[in-house]
């Protein structure tokens, strides 16, 4: 096999067993003994990469999918939601397709025969619970494992070749193009940005009420994917009024327009730079969320947030906008004594601006305010027909009003955690019928 000839797929994370499975291919009718070991060892390791991935079915041919759809290079990076290329790179591509093909293609019955490991053809036809696994969820797993199917289906490198360009243009490429959500942590390497493998599955409809500050948000994201001018965005007010479900929301509506997002903490600022540099040429959109944003008085991390929104030498990149949550408008901690004006400070309104300045490079603040009893009731009542909550109306918001004034006070999380309450009891008096 001519794996060794790879051209643009060349450098392959996972690929030793690739070559293992290479040199089998080749050599498995002389050293039956030392290849026998080999394949059992192999077989090994696709089996545990069901496990750890998801894989179900062909799991030779899922584990030569997973290598074209995370190999970052030159032309699935440029192929990532733009789609197909123009240029001579298409002709190294192919070279190395009809290579992959051939692997694809490859009849394991005379080695399995030979070798007198029937017991390989598990790893061939895998039946697994199609459940994901601690590398991919449920839905990133059927992805990768439908487009094994479709290359087989693929009856010449050109069609292959294809499939994969497609596959590129709807989903991406590596780890951007596969996940939605991100965070970034601390290496011996420096920031690294890293997959959240399961992110809540909230939509924008699940948030009742809230219509205006929903909009808003809507309106500045779409312009934003869509390649239109957007701004930086600060989501702010009550506790509980869904802002970061928000951005939760936004994630998923807009993953399938090449919306991706990177939650940073506050501690992790002095990174912005390093993992703006990470994302900047790519083809994707980021929002980099920074969630429950505040400053006190001695912490001084939001002047790197500062120099990154604006005012730093380097332009931010276009394919790149910050959106905050916070309970306060103007994210760092003000006193009387800043207004007035203390003595040991010559110039007071300096201070003022200082801290007023961070808050004014959002272009866009949304206000989310708590309801008010009426609307309250309104999200409650929303909610519990949407759970098939079976209560009478009247008891439901009794019982709803005796919850907000011992969880919280209004607002829309109160009442989801009160509908979720009910549901619980609920399923335990069926339980007990």
């Amino acid at each position: 096999m001519r794996e060794k000839e790879l051209i643009v797929y060349r450098d392959l994370e996972d690929g030793a067993l690739l070559h293992d499975m290479a040199w089998l291919m080749a050599h498995y009718r002389e050293t039956s003994g030392e290849a026998k070991a080999l394949l059992f060892a192999c077989m090994h390791k696709l089996l545990e990469m069901a496990g750890h991935h998801g894989f179900y079915g062909n799991l030779w041919h899922c584990y030569l999918t997973n290598l074209l759809v995370n190999n970052e290079n030159s032309y699935s990076m440029a192929c990532e939601i733009r789609g197909e290329v123009e240029g001579t790179i298409n002709r190294a591509v192919l070279h190395d397709i009809l290579i992959f093909k051939e692997f694809y293609d490859y009849d394991f019955t005379d080695m399995m025969k030979t070798l007198d490991a029937e017991c390989f053809s598990m790893a061939l036809s895998y039946e697994g619970g199609g459940q994901g696994g601690r590398m991919y969820n449920a839905r990133i797993c059927k992805r990768i494992c439908d487009l094994a199917v479709k290359f087989t289906l693929d009856g010449s490198p050109e069609e292959m070749k294809a499939t994969l360009t497609e596959f590129y243009k709807e989903y991406g490429v590596g780890k951007f193009g596969l996940h939605k959500a991100f965070r970034v942590v601390r290496d011996e390497q420096g920031a690294q940005i890293v997959p959240i493998r399961n992110i809540a599955h909230v939509h924008l409809d699940d948030l009742v009420g809230y219509e205006i500050p929903k909009r808003k948000l809507i309106d500045n994201t779409e312009a934003f994917v869509e390649g239109r001018r957007a701004n930086n965005c600060l989501l702010f007010g009550d506790a509980g009024t869904g802002k970061s479900s928000s951005i939760k929301a936004i994630a998923n509506q807009y993953y399938d327009k090449g919306l991706r997002i990177i939650e940073i903490y506050k501690s992790q600022f002095q990174y912005l730079n390093d993992v703006i540099a990470q994302i900047k040429n790519r083809n994707y959109k980021f929002i980099i969320y920074m969630d429950d944003l505040s400053f006190e008085d001695f912490e001084i991390e939001y002047k790197y947030l500062k120099a990154v929104i604006e005012g730093g030498l380097e332009k931010k990149p276009e394919n790149v906008l910050i959106y905050a949550t916070s309970n306060r408008r103007h994210l760092i901690k003000e006193s009387f004594a800043d207004k007035e004006g203390r003595r040991d400070q010559l110039h007071s309104s300096d201070t003022v601006q200082e801290k007023l300045s961070l808050a004014s490079r959002f272009g866009v603040t949304i206000f989310f305010c708590a309801p008010d009893k009426n609307q309250f009731q309104e999200i409650v009542r929303t909610l519990a027909q949407r759970y098939g909550v079976a209560m009478p109306q009247e008891e439901l918001l009794l019982e709803a009003n005796k919850w907000e004034l011992a969880h919280g006070g209004l607002s829309g999380r109160t009442a989801q955690q009160f509908v979720d309450d009910v549901l619980g009891h609920y399923g335990k008096i069926k339980q007990r019928l």
